[in-house]
């Protein structure tokens, strides 16, 4: 009896396997930019960087993903690392009515020899909602955060719009974010880590390769200055070429 039931479960196995697979999309992405920044703040040291990833989604609204990109923030603070920023992630999107939404799961992962210092990899929880051209997400630390320990409770609370300008393959956008950090070990630094961040952008499409130019900065205190003196969360404009396929 036990087998026949093995062997049902196979066979249902077997045929449900091609109709999820058909309902399966497989995405990548690259991009090369002239400063990474994130949430405002230079990955790179103002210096450029090489991006990419893949993304696997289902018609449900599933989703999950890998992107990396080249950063030199870590070796800039004399950690041995890899010189690469690695994130997985997952989540679920879908739509009520005219709103968008998205909940999901993402991880930062930074490979290198910390010694006593606290590791830069970071768990993330985050929420979003859309309406139009208009966006707002919340994202929530679970843990350590980027360096900072026992920070669990930091948000990164941002908004964002993007308008398409018909006909034209130009969009225009802006973005403000606020990254708050929580816990006593961010509470008793002498420069605090929590800023606010703002960005104007324009992009254009050119047959599926994207050029974009953005401007960028942010209120950030010297705690965003790394051995060499530079202000990683200075004023500054960024050039980048993606192209998704």
């Amino acid at each position: 009896m036990l087998k026949k039931k093995l062997l049902v479960v196979a066979l249902a196995s077997a045929f449900s396997l091609p109709a999820l697979a058909d309902d399966l999309t497989v995405s990548s992405n690259v991009s090369l930019v002239s400063d990474y920044l994130y949430r405002g703040i230079s990955q790179t040291g103002t210096n450029p960087a090489i991006q990419g990833g893949f993304d696997l989604s289902h018609a449900s609204g599933l989703y999950a993903g890998v992107w990396g990109s080249s950063i030199s923030t870590l070796g800039d603070a004399g950690i041995t690392a890899s010189g690469t920023e690695i994130d997985t992630y997952a989540g679920f999107k879908g739509a009520a009515a005219d709103v968008g939404y998205d909940v999901g799961f993402l991880r930062y992962n930074y490979p290198g020899t910390y010694g006593t210092a606290t590791k830069a990899d970071t768990n993330e929880l985050y929420g979003a909602v859309s309406y139009s051209i208009v966006s707002a997400k919340l994202s929530y630390a679970l843990g350590d955060t980027f360096g900072v320990s026992k920070a669990k409770g930091t948000t990164y609370l941002e908004l964002n719009a993007s308008y398409p300008i018909a006909d034209t393959g130009i969009a225009v956008g802006a973005h403000y974010g606020k990254q708050t950090f929580k816990g006593a070990t961010a509470d008793g630094l002498a420069d605090s880590p929590s800023y606010s961040d703002y960005k104007l952008n324009v992009t254009k499409d050119f047959s599926g390769y994207v050029v974009g130019l953005a401007f960028s900065s942010t209120d950030a205190t010297p705690f965003y200055t790394n051995l060499q003196g530079k202000k990683l969360g200075k004023g500054v404009a960024v050039l980048s070429l993606s192209r998704a396929m």
